[in-house]
């Protein structure tokens, strides 16, 4: 039986509000299964995010991160820095493929790509 991808889960501080964040972000609802230590998001477009209290984060980069596609990259790019994002930079390889790495409030990475 091969593998499929259920959930992928975010170390962080404040599993509650990263949640909260992330739902609005990708349009999905708020499952807090352990307030404050274990909360998942559901949304019909990818597996489920989870978020779960870790005394101290992972610094640096993260080594694995999701990867996002919108129809029109630029403005959910534009949509997401205005609700917390920071935009670190736009990366390609060559015109056919290019992407944008955001991290979310706590930092996590993730890319977007159109």
């Amino acid at each position: 039986m091969p593998l499929h991808v259920e959930m992928v889960t975010f170390d962080c501080e404040n599993p509650d509000t990263l949640a909260a964040w992330w739902a609005d972000a990708v349009g999905g609802e708020v499952n807090a299964v352990a307030p404050g230590d274990f909360v998942m998001v559901a949304w019909d477009q990818g597996p489920t995010l989870g978020f779960q209290r870790v005394p101290d984060p992972t610094p640096g980069k993260n080594k694995v991160h999701v990867d996002f596609h919108a129809a029109d990259r630029e403005a959910e790019v534009a949509r997401l820095v205005a609700a917390g994002a920071t935009d670190l930079g736009r990366n390609s390889f060559g015109p056919d493929f290019e992407w944008v790495t955001l991290a979310d409030p706590e930092g996590n990475a993730f890319c977007v790509a159109g």
